[in-house]
């Protein structure tokens, strides 16, 4: 086993690796995509929630091959949690968040079918190779009604520059430092969970999955700090659904997870806060301070909660 001190250090050197390597990702790839004339509303569908969600799939892909379930399947509802309370609530104190009603209505509606389909999926507290084929039909359906209808919160910025001789290579530098990031966090998670008593669930749904959605923080914060108020609201949705859709869905496909009932007792607190959220953006136009203040307690009250039973 390994110290206290070499597993706090792995889990800091995982998250800034996670975060360093996103960005790097994004950006490389997001350059190469365009100069080989790609569209960017695809750039945007693929490349970008792809490498906004790059952690979570490294992540949640890593503990399920080493056998760690409950952190696979905590970091991504530890995450979305994490996506709706601490970062769009959040958000939302920098600045009050006016949202679009198309965006909403079509996109937070989805993002609570995504959680009520996870709970159906994990009745028996499992999610079999099967169930992971059919969360990765539902997010091709979904991309596909988003290519149709048209998908702008995905889209890159306007200003990203021209492709650069080193992109290529920034974008595979970045890849391997999510992968390598992924593999620090969770050995260290688990260290740090085996030595203080608590569930590997219980370090999935906090410290792992807060330290996985730190490029969503950073893109949704900087998107409404600059005004850019439907970035900020659709990257979270976005990011969500593609987490249960694509992230879990590729990982249970690659190997089926077993958690037993916790998974869906901690589901079910996700579905409560997708509820709230939603009901906040159908019932007005604009996420308030205050209503941003309400989504970041509950967080902490689930966290809390995580700890304490």
């Amino acid at each position: 086993m390994t110290s206290p001190v070499v597993d706090a250090l792995l889990v800091l050197v995982g998250v800034a690796a996670l975060w360093l390597g996103a960005v790097g990702f994004v950006t490389g790839a997001t350059r190469v995509a365009r100069s080989l004339g790609i569209p960017t509303l695809v750039v945007g569908l693929t490349v970008v929630s792809f490498g906004t969600s790059a952690p979570e799939f490294a992540v949640t892909i890593d503990a399920a091959l080493t056998g760690n379930a409950a952190i696979s399947l905590g970091n991504v509802v530890g995450s979305n949690v994490v996506n709706l309370g601490f970062i769009l609530g959040g958000a939302a104190l920098v600045r009050a968040l006016p949202v679009s009603q198309t965006l909403v209505r079509r996109d937070t509606t989805v993002m609570v079918a995504s959680v009520l389909v996870l709970l159906v999926f994990l009745r028996d507290g499992a999610v079999s190779r099967v169930e992971g084929a059919l969360l990765l039909v539902a997010l091709a359906t979904y991309l596909a009604v988003l290519v149709r209808n048209g998908g702008d919160r995905f889209r890159p910025a306007d200003d990203v520059d021209a492709l650069r001789w080193f992109d290529p290579v920034r974008a595979l530098v970045g890849l391997a430092l999510v992968i390598g990031g992924a593999h620090a966090l969770v050995t260290g998670g688990v260290g740090i969970a085996t030595r203080a008593g608590v569930s590997d669930w219980v370090i999935g749904v906090t410290i792992v999955a807060l330290g996985t959605s730190t490029p969503e923080f950073a893109t949704s914060v900087v998107a409404a700090a600059r005004g850019r108020t439907n970035v900020a609201a659709g990257n979270v949705v976005g990011s969500c659904v593609f987490n249960v859709f694509g992230v879990l869905g590729l990982a249970t496909v690659i190997r089926p997870i077993s958690v037993g009932p916790v998974g869906f007792q901690g589901t079910l607190w996700l579905l409560g806060i997708s509820v709230v959220v939603a009901a906040l953006f159908w019932s007005r136009d604009t996420l308030s301070r205050a209503e941003g203040g309400l989504l970041v307690a509950l967080n902490a009250v689930d966290w809390v909660t995580d700890l304490v039973f």
